[in-house]
């Protein structure tokens, strides 16, 4: 080889390195405010959530699960096979494309996973094979996603039959397939502190950290008496494990636990925003909210537009 293509395959190499192997230089403080809907068939609808026109609004619809979804035996695993078990009456691909036609800052995206299926039974990230999973998720994601109008996939698994590595390379391949080919623009993953979860998806980040766009993580599946101080140290832990990764503060409105609005949740965002660190607020969920007119998602996104 002479000097020349030496020198052209080295730099080639370099640019491999750093569009695909290096985790995204963080952004300041974002006005990206997001909110997961559908999960507990309430009624809510798209229309019923304040959308305040100066942030950049994501609904997470939720979830599509790959279990069966027969009426007449209990569900089961389906290797990456995926449906829809959000709120179809009301959450459906019409709504959706009227929503993303009067708010031009308003995207969709849809969660895959979650916690609990029918009669509270849990969902369980159970690949047969990686080769095999990745095949059938890419095309029922893809189906489901170009059939919905969809913008966006977040990870929600929350119980395993598999290791972490297993995990990593289905899921890090997902994200590969669809965002090198346009399925979606953005992805984020959705973990919290536990040490049967947060494994898989550092072992996640760790290999595929550079095709996730946000850290949703679950800082509400901290303790209920979680003070200002405890999560803003909280948040800075997981802004080191999730190093270079856009992590967004989250708050519960169905009675979870970590730092409340009732408690000095925006105070921590203020402060986090002073610091230039505040990318973005989620909320779990507009399912929940309704009861109570959504009144943290307008502060929340008041605080977000200032």
């Amino acid at each position: 080889m002479d000097l020349c293509m030496l020198v052209v395959s080295l730099i080639l190499e370099i640019i491999f390195i750093a569009l695909f192997s290096s985790h995204p230089v963080v952004a300041a403080n974002s006005k990206l405010f997001r909110e997961y809907i559908g999960a507990e068939d309430k009624g809510v609808t798209f229309s019923d959530v304040p959308i305040n026109e100066d942030v950049d609004f994501h609904f997470i619809l939720s979830f599509a699960i790959d279990y069966t979804t027969s009426s007449s035996s209990p569900p089961s695993p389906t290797n990456g096979d995926f449906r829809v078990y959000w709120d179809t009456q009301n959450l459906n691909p019409s709504h959706v494309s009227s929503l993303k036609t009067h708010y031009r800052n308003v995207k969709v995206a849809m969660s895959l996973g979650g916690d609990t299926i029918a009669n509270n039974e849990k969902v369980y990230f159970s690949p047969k094979t990686i080769n095999s999973w990745v095949r059938n998720a890419i095309h029922s994601v893809t189906d489901i996603s170009r059939r919905y109008h969809l913008d966006g996939i977040d990870i929600d698994y929350e119980h395993f039959h598999a290791d972490a590595d297993t995990f990593a390379e289905c899921i890090g391949r997902l994200l590969f397939f669809l965002k090198q080919n346009g399925v979606v623009s953005f992805a984020s993953i959705a973990p919290y502190n536990d040490d049967s979860v947060q494994p898989h998806y550092l072992a996640l980040w760790r290999k595929y950290g550079h095709f996730i766009d946000y850290v949703n993580f679950q800082f509400y599946a901290y303790e209920k008496c979680t003070n200002i101080s405890q999560f803003l140290k909280y948040f800075d832990e997981q802004s080191s494990n999730y190093r270079g990764g856009k992590v967004l503060v989250s708050f519960g409105t169905d009675g979870s636990g970590g730092l409340s609005p009732e408690n000095g949740f925006f105070m921590a965002c203020r402060r986090l925003k002073h610091q230039g660190k505040l990318h973005g607020i989620f909320v779990w969920s507009a399912d929940d909210s309704m009861k109570d007119g959504f009144r943290y998602e307008k502060l929340s996104q008041t605080l977000l537009a200032k």
